[in-house]
């Protein structure tokens, strides 16, 4: 197999790890071989776990929130780039349906999953250290605080709402959830 063939098989393990989330469908490594008309040994030889699939579809909104979280570290607005974060955090999320399961997971198949994951982790805990020393948010309120009510917010607007009302829906919780995170 040439390095080409290689990539292409790569590339539709991608597409088909992705068409299954979207769909909703367990990621199960025989399936997508099924599915792709891929060999499952293929499938097995660049991904040798589900969660090793998960992960690498996980990775580009992952490098992209850590982007966001570094430059909103630089804005002098603590509460805009706190509330920002969180937004994009949340859009992530609603974005792709890898991130959430990815970044929930208490551990992680891949090294560079690990890091992207703890590089977020301690971002976010700057962005809270930022707003707490700012005086802008509650006391009392922790890292892991934030953590569970924006995954939250995630899962009260997918409960009992159609795709079409997630984004309305999300939005307007993690409003009311920002509102009372603020210091008075």
């Amino acid at each position: 197999m040439t390095r080409r063939d290689a990539a292409r098989n790569w590339q539709h393990i991608i597409d088909t790890g992705r068409a299954f989330l979207a769909a909703q469908r367990p990621l199960r490594l025989n399936d997508v071989a099924r599915e792709a008309s891929i060999g499952v040994a293929t499938v097995y030889r660049h991904f040798p776990t589900p969660e090793a699939l998960l992960e690498t579809l996980a990775r580009p909104a992952l490098q992209d929130l850590v982007a966001y979280a570094e430059r909103a570290l630089a804005d002098d607005d603590e509460w805009g780039a706190f509330a920002g974060f969180l937004t994009v955090g949340i859009d992530a999320q609603l974005a792709d349906a890898a991130v959430q399961p990815v970044f929930a997971a208490a551990t992680h198949e891949l090294p560079e999953t690990a890091e992207l994951v703890g590089r977020l982790d301690a971002l976010t805990a700057d962005l809270l250290d930022r707003v707490r020393a700012a005086g802008l948010i509650r006391p009392g309120v922790e890292h892991a605080d934030v953590v569970r009510l924006m995954c939250g917010v995630v899962f009260a607007a997918s409960v009992h709402a159609t795709p079409a009302e997630r984004a309305a829906l999300t939005r307007r919780y993690l409003d009311v959830v920002l509102d009372g995170l603020r210091a008075r």
